[in-house]
């Protein structure tokens, strides 16, 4: 791909942080508009759940073949592609007749996504080569995400009560145009120097893993975890993942290079990347109903209670990103886990959100640590691979940030719905109840603490160089740039 002008590439950052902002601002606005479309739909609470649950499971499990067709065919092919189906998606979920066909227009709208966040955070490797440059560039990445948990709940609350919740969609269709006819002016075409093939039995496997596994999680607190149709879930997804562990590694272009995991940063980002919106997703679903049902807050004041934490999520990203470029990620990722961490220990054991400022102040430590932690994620899974791969690279990383969210969502549910089983719905029986949910939000807190120190030292830098050199591509990358590439991955 040419070197471009400064300005060409913050024009071309600011298309990708487009699609990134419509995505996260509709599922934020979203779930706003949950008790007014149940309402109107006739819906019951599982099928608003799914709602939501069926979009995450498509993206999910398309990410990871977005990425890779992505490098294969061509990166702006492949987002263009995504805005129309995205927005196309969203024309047809503000029409939606019933549920049934609300559900399946999300999908649309998430295979539609699974094109986009993965690989517009391609594009921006393949456009910000300078490390440094790229650093801050992802902060400004990361940034939108707080833009968007700060305007999703305003911004939804406010047209569902003025307009309706179909209005929610309708954001989407200026922005998707506009992002799409900006791709198809001003970004250029870029993709693996070497064509990868397809993989479908690898594909297959994804799909078959993450769908099994979502499915299991979401539906075991209502079915039972050891009724026969969630053990046979479970039985397929762990079936499907032995099938990934033996199959890809003796493919010559595998879906997912399973050597990327020899990187100890990479596979530390993985898991911070689940763990860390684990406990966004949790800490998400429990304030959304401390604050709209115990306090008996509207949808619009929950979402501007929420603002703090949106805040400092918004500001501290770009920061993050600075930090990263200059320092290493190694410093944001201890903040954002004592953060995360400091945050969920107030809420489980000193019943923080009893009391209005030790309950902002519990918000701000979220954001605090939240707004930290993207930029490191996301500059480790794709600095420490080749650009060739950077597609594949960058969209586990996505993929590890809705499996983490579905798992804290559903697993902290489940605890919530357990605890509440006895407490006819009083407001001392939600504190309580919602107690475990908090330690589970600590603990992530605390993973990501742990491993982001074992993953940011010496050793691992050495295991991030080792592994580049393995995945390069002679014809593709000089070996200095391998060496900067590894060192900004560390």
């Amino acid at each position: 791909m040419p070197e471009l002008s400064h300005r060409r590439r913050m024009l071309v950052l600011a298309i990708c942080c487009m699609s990134l902002l419509i995505v996260s601002l509709d599922t934020t606005a979203l779930n706003v508009a949950l008790p007014a479309m149940r309402r109107e739909l006739d819906a019951s609470v599982a099928g608003m759940q799914w709602t939501i649950d069926a979009y995450t499971l498509v993206l999910a499990s398309l990410l990871m073949l977005a990425g890779s067709t992505a490098d294969r065919i061509g990166r702006r092919k492949v987002f263009m592609a995504g805005l129309v189906l995205f927005t196309l998606g969203s024309a047809l979920c503000s029409l939606a007749p019933n549920l049934e066909a609300l559900i399946t227009f999300r999908m649309v709208q998430a295979v539609g996504g699974s094109m986009l966040n993965p690989v517009a955070m391609s594009i921006i490797t393949n456009t910000f080569t300078d490390p440094r440059e790229r650093a801050r560039a992802i902060g400004v990445w990361g940034g939108v995400v707080g833009i968007s948990m700060a305007a999703g709940p305003v911004v939804g609350g406010g047209l569902v009560d003025s307009v309706g919740w179909r209005s929610i969609f309708w954001v989407n269709l200026p922005v998707g145009i506009a992002a799409l006819l900006l791709t198809w002016r001003y970004v250029p075409e870029s993709r693996a120097q070497r064509a990868r093939r397809p993989d479908p039995l690898g594909q297959f496997l994804v799909i078959t893993l993450l769908g099994s596994l979502t499915y299991a999680i979401i539906e075991a607190p209502q079915k039972g975890w050891a009724s026969g149709e969630i053990l046979l879930f479970a039985g397929l997804a762990a079936a499907a993942l032995v099938g990934l562990l033996v199959y890809e590694p003796r493919r010559t272009d595998p879906l997912i290079d399973l050597r990327f995991f020899h990187s100890v940063p990479f596979s530390g980002a993985t898991v911070i990347a689940v763990s860390a919106f684990a406990a966004l997703g949790g800490f998400l679903f429990l304030n959304t109903l401390y604050l709209q049902d115990v306090r008996g807050l509207s949808a619009l004041d929950a979402g501007l209670y929420t603002l703090p934490m949106a805040a400092v999520v918004c500001v501290l990203s770009p920061l993050s990103g600075r930090l990263v470029a200059s320092r290493g990620p190694r410093v944001p990722l201890l903040l954002a886990g004592g953060a995360m961490a400091l945050s969920g220990l107030m809420l489980a054991a000193f019943d923080a959100e009893t009391g209005t400022v030790s309950m902002f102040a519990a918000y701000v430590l979220f954001g605090l640590g939240f707004g930290s932690v993207n930029a490191p994620i996301t500059n480790t899974a794709v600095s420490g691979m080749p650009r060739s791969q950077a597609g594949v690279a960058a969209a586990v990383a996505s993929t590890s940030r809705q499996i983490g969210q579905t798992l804290g969502v559903a697993v902290i549910g489940a605890v919530l719905a357990a605890g509440m089983s006895g407490s006819a719905g009083a407001p001392e029986g939600f504190v309580e109840a919602s107690r475990p949910g908090w330690w589970i939000v600590t603990g992530c807190g605390l993973a990501v603490l742990l491993v982001g120190a074992l993953s940011s030292g010496r050793w691992a830098r050495g295991t991030a160089r080792r592994t580049a050199e393995r995945l390069a591509e002679p014809v593709a990358e000089g070996p200095a740039a391998h060496s900067s590439a590894a060192r900004t991955g560390a």
